[in-house]
């Protein structure tokens, strides 16, 4: 587990979970690191919304890059998307923090 301001990232032995405050992403692979410890790696990266899913709605997809480097327990990351070239962010995350997120909420009625 590695998190930060705005990000939870959990490493599993087959793929990454990344959560955002309102959006999540995957990497279905290994994350492993270059003999200089950056990471350079291919996912997805979808965006989320207040309320729930609606049957039949289609998911805000893209595929993302996630690059960075990590020392021993810190990472840097940065996540662009690949189909429009839009910088998500920076992050820096630290191992073993569960991350510190403000999910999605509805909009506040207004009467």
């Amino acid at each position: 587990m590695w998190g930060g301001d705005h990000i939870a990232l959990t490493v599993a032995n087959t793929a990454t979970h990344i959560e955002f405050d309102c959006a999540h992403g995957d990497i279905p692979i290994i994350l492993t690191v270059n003999a200089r410890n950056e990471l350079d790696v291919s996912g997805t990266f979808v965006r989320e919304h207040g309320g729930p899913i609606r049957v039949g709605e289609m998911l805000d997809s893209h595929p993302a890059a996630y690059l960075g480097s990590i020392t021993e327990t810190t990472m840097m990351l940065t996540v662009r998307l690949t189909d429009t070239n839009e910088a998500i962010g920076a992050f820096t995350l630290s191992r073993g923090s569960p991350g510190r997120l403000v999910k999605c909420l509805l909009p506040l009625a207004r009467g």
